[in-house]
């Protein structure tokens, strides 16, 4: 299968992480799963000319277009008009672009936050009016409308994360390839489940104090995130702590909190990022699917049943009490 791979407002970030998939890398990958650029701005060697020729025959008709993929929002502004940003040499606009190439695609991928729900591009005042390619954060129906579907019968892919994970982009163009994703695979914001059934939360390293609810106060430190430090990890969906980054990291593993990247309008918390909104200290956002009375009263009865190594650890950057070395009864 093809790829034409059109990258439009953000920061290219989400093609910098596609490059780090390992084992196979990224071209070997797709070498195997029948995948081809037809054209990728920044990994592609055409350019001018040829690209334009190339954007022409899939609009005519000519060229068979498999995947649409889109990186970064889709920017409206001026006035409806998406000359804010023109693709090069065309002119016309990216809004323009993808409005008549998205009917002649298989199968539309929108890959990263800002290209699913408009993410920081479209933050503050969104002077440029960015949004998502079908959703405008929350709201279904954007550059492409809500109705749209694709030549294979399924709503714009939306793989978001910010950046995204480079085997969630790789394992949903493979899936695709071989014609195993259908929209029983995507979730109510039309995210892969594969990657959108898991929590953050899931494998976390910091689980144990979670569980003792042994908080974290300052940055590095090696409690739980979630009471004072804007972690949001038993909320936000991903496998991040299941299919580590690099295979070795994720945000909670790094001392930040999770700031839940893949969900709409994450850019807009309303508060840092590294803090915790809480009412009458209570944290606002509490576990998805947890009741707040419970959670208060499974937090009380955590905290009384706290050890003191979780406790005294939670509040260090690394280990000062190690675990208890248990003896058998005989010795």
């Amino acid at each position: 299968m093809n790829i034409l791979w059109l990258q439009s407002g953000g920061c290219g970030g989400c093609t910098m992480s596609l490059l780090c998939a390992e084992s196979p890398n990224l071209m070997d990958l797709f070498d195997a799963a029948g995948l081809e650029f037809l054209w990728h701005p920044s990994l592609s060697e055409a350019s001018g000319a040829e690209v334009r020729d190339l954007l022409q025959a899939i609009e005519d008709g000519a060229q068979t277009l498999d995947i649409l993929c889109i990186e970064g929002s889709i920017i409206h502004g001026p006035k409806g008009t998406g000359r804010y940003h023109m693709l090069g040499g065309t002119g016309r606009s990216m809004l323009d672009w993808v409005q008549s190439l998205a009917p002649k695609a298989a199968h539309v991928v929108a890959v990263g936050t800002c290209a699913t729900y408009g993410g920081v591009t479209s933050a503050g005042d969104n002077p440029s009016d960015a949004t998502g390619v079908q959703y405008d954060g929350r709201h279904s129906g954007a550059a492409l409308p809500a109705t749209f579907r694709s030549r294979a019968g399924l709503p714009v892919i939306n793989i978001s994360g910010c950046p995204t994970h480079p085997d969630w982009v790789t394992e949903t163009l493979m899936l695709l390839a071989s014609d195993a994703l259908g929209a029983e695979d995507l979730d109510s914001y039309a995210r892969p489940r594969f990657f959108a059934d898991n929590l953050v939360h899931h494998a976390c390293t910091k689980n144990e104090f979670y569980e003792y609810k042994a908080s974290a106060e300052e940055l590095s430190q090696m409690g739980c995130m979630m009471e004072h430090l804007g972690c949001i990890g038993t909320q936000a969906v991903g496998d991040c702590n299941i299919r580590l980054w690099n295979g070795e990291g994720s945000c909670t593993r790094a001392g930040y909190p999770c700031i839940n990247c893949t969900a709409p309008e994450f850019e807009e918390p309303g508060h840092g990022f590294t803090e915790t909104p809480k009412f009458a200290g209570i944290p606002v956002g509490l576990p998805t699917d947890m009741p707040k009375a419970w959670f208060m009263a499974l937090a009380s009865l955590s905290k009384r049943a706290t050890p003191e190594r979780v406790a005294r650890n939670a509040t260090a950057d690394r280990i000062l009490v190690p675990p208890s070395v248990k003896s058998r009864k005989n010795d």
